[in-house]
């Protein structure tokens, strides 16, 4: 079965009386040249992938050709008997049901992957569930190296613009604190059954061996780059003293001490002052 042709795929649908739900904002790729792209990106036949959201399979086919094991967590169980079907042929392919926010993936990775040179995380995720799923998994720190996952272009956008800069945000500084991110290819909303109002594009996250900055306070750091993005049109001083309570004399005297105005706002803080700043403070 064609994978990448709508016909054959409505038709199958139809023959499952599977229906499309918004709530888990489903939409099934059917463009025949993405999966095999974002499946090179991803992967090599030493590599362990772990795909969130295989939806019909047309990735997860794609990622049987090119890794040594593909584990799918697929939050649908109606989706179980379309995917026995579609995925018949590959058999180094396994599929869990389950919610990835809520699953042990660490355990996970431990249990399917130890014959795997190295392992990487592949998928077209979500538009409502972007930002939650990249960090968490950065966050848990899994062993893996890297993250290729198809995302809204406005997301893709922010997620790997530079820190400093307006295009920038919260979620940047920490996707940039623990993995060096590249926008791959774009991909028109056509590429997509239903298709969706926006279009998208691939992005690669490298895990980092060491952070982007050193800090003395991680958990403090990340509070202060969330204190920075909160209200973006207020300076620095008023939004992190408001948000973090942190005195504002005490945030002039830090600012000044690493050359920064007391007009400067948040957004405009580079990593490395989001870092001397938090040290400081």
């Amino acid at each position: 079965m064609n994978l990448a042709d709508i016909n054959s795929i409505k038709k199958l649908l139809s023959s499952q009386g599977f229906s499309f739900k918004k709530s888990l904002g489903q939409n099934f790729l059917i463009n025949g040249e993405v999966c095999p792209a974002m499946a090179e990106a991803a992967c090599d036949d030493n590599t362990g992938v772990l795909e969130i959201g295989p939806g019909i399979g047309v990735l997860t086919e794609q990622l049987s050709k090119r890794a040594k094991k593909v584990v799918a967590i697929e939050l649908d169980s109606r989706l179980e008997k379309l995917l026995k079907i579609t995925l018949a042929d590959c058999k180094n392919v396994e599929i869990i049901f389950g919610d990835a926010m809520k699953l042990d993936l660490k355990k996970i990775i431990e249990e399917h992957f130890g014959d795997c040179d190295r392992v990487s995380v592949c998928a077209n995720l979500p538009y409502y569930i972007t930002s939650p799923i990249v960090m968490m998994l950065l966050e848990n720190k899994l062993p893996i190296d890297n993250i290729t996952v198809m995302v809204q272009l406005e997301a893709a956008e922010r997620l790997c613009a530079e820190v400093g800069t307006r295009d920038a945000g919260a979620v940047t500084a920490a996707v940039t604190y623990y993995a060096e991110k590249e926008i791959l290819f774009d991909v028109g909303r056509e590429s997509f059954l239903p298709s969706p109002n926006v279009d998208s594009a691939v992005i690669q996250l490298k895990i980092r061996k060491e952070p982007a900055v050193k800090v003395n306070d991680e958990k403090k750091f990340f509070r202060l780059v969330k204190a920075c993005f909160a209200q973006r049109r207020k300076t620095l001083v008023n939004t992190v003293s408001n948000t973090m309570g942190v005195d504002k004399t005490a945030l002039r005297t830090a600012l000044s001490d690493i050359g920064l105005e007391e007009t400067v706002r948040g957004e405009q803080l580079t990593m490395e002052q989001l870092a001397a700043l938090s040290d400081r403070i």
